[in-house]
């Protein structure tokens, strides 16, 4: 195993909640949600140009479509959006009780579906779930019993499905059948014992190696096929959200941050929290499969 801290800040914009780190092959640009603010952002590499673009409530996480815009998992349900972020309609009314519940963690599988996992936000009882949405707007529950669902990822040839339940610092896997939507086969795939090493968002590159953002503990993961470290990456920021693989190359690995509820003496330690990092890999990522909805 080998230790990197070569993550350098890119966007130091002090977002509340950053997450959801998708790359825009076609504009190369990386998208991003602040879940506090609330928006959906793009942020251009190219020009160091931010634009936010508001959400009128919480959003875990989007994916790109393939006829343009994004699908979005608002609070109240699953939404169309158009490629400025103007909302366009609910397809899917939210499948729980929006006092105590979002959703969290979302992401097209390889078959262009897109797979959302809600949270309990008191975090005091395993009632959350992972759904799947269909290219015709039908919703289904995968599994439950978990309090935040997060971690989507699938192994490059789309036959292994990765899921963390952030509070029991667990990443499962599960085999995956595309013809479907259908994970099977649950088995642990790497688990951790530290207080902060919760795993939150995760993706796969093209080698395969599954990358799991520690929130709370200030460093990325990067875990081979068989879920045996392969090396760890440290950041100047606690709480590491998600990552996801950019540039004309798909070799620049970017990592949105958070800065809720950290301390003034941590972020004195580390000012940037809340920004976007970015270093370069080995091994490129692969492209975002667009929702077919």
């Amino acid at each position: 195993m080998t230790a990197h801290t070569a993550l350098s800040c890119v966007l130091d914009i002090g977002a509340s909640l950053g997450e959801c780190p998708l790359w825009s092959v076609p504009e190369q640009a990386l998208y991003w949600v602040d879940i506090n603010a609330p928006s959906l952002n793009r942020f251009d590499p190219a020009s160091g140009r931010n634009i936010a673009m508001p959400m009128p409530e919480s959003i875990g996480s989007y994916a790109f479509r393939e006829g343009g815009g994004f699908v979005v998992a608002l609070r109240s349900g699953i939404w169309l959006c158009d490629a400025n972020g103007k909302l366009e309609r609910r397809v899917v009314e939210a499948p729980y009780d929006t006092r105590h519940y979002r959703f969290n963690d979302g992401r097209c599988g390889p078959d262009g579906r897109f797979l959302v996992g809600t949270m309990h936000e008191r975090r005091d009882t395993p009632t959350a779930a992972l759904y799947r949405i269909d290219h015709d707007f039908r919703i289904t529950e995968l599994f439950s019993g978990m309090t935040i669902s997060n971690g989507l990822a699938w192994s490059p040839d789309g036959r292994t499905m990765y899921h963390a339940d952030t509070p029991t610092r667990t990443v499962e896997a599960f085999d995956y059948d595309a013809a479907t939507g259908t994970p099977s086969r649950r088995r642990v795939f790497s688990q951790w014992t530290g207080a902060n090493e919760r795993p939150d968002g995760g993706t796969t590159d093209s080698i395969g190696h599954y990358w799991a953002a520690l929130y709370g503990d200030g460093r990325l993961v990067e875990l081979a096929p068989d879920g045996t470290t392969v090396a760890e990456h440290r950041l100047p920021a606690r709480c590491p959200t998600m990552c996801a693989f950019g540039g004309p190359d798909l070799r620049t690995l970017y990592v949105t941050t958070a800065r809720q509820h950290r301390s003034a003496d941590e972020l004195e330690h580390f000012p940037q929290s809340g920004g976007i990092f970015a270093m370069r890999v080995g091994s490129p990522g692969r492209p975002e499969v667009h929702f077919r909805g």
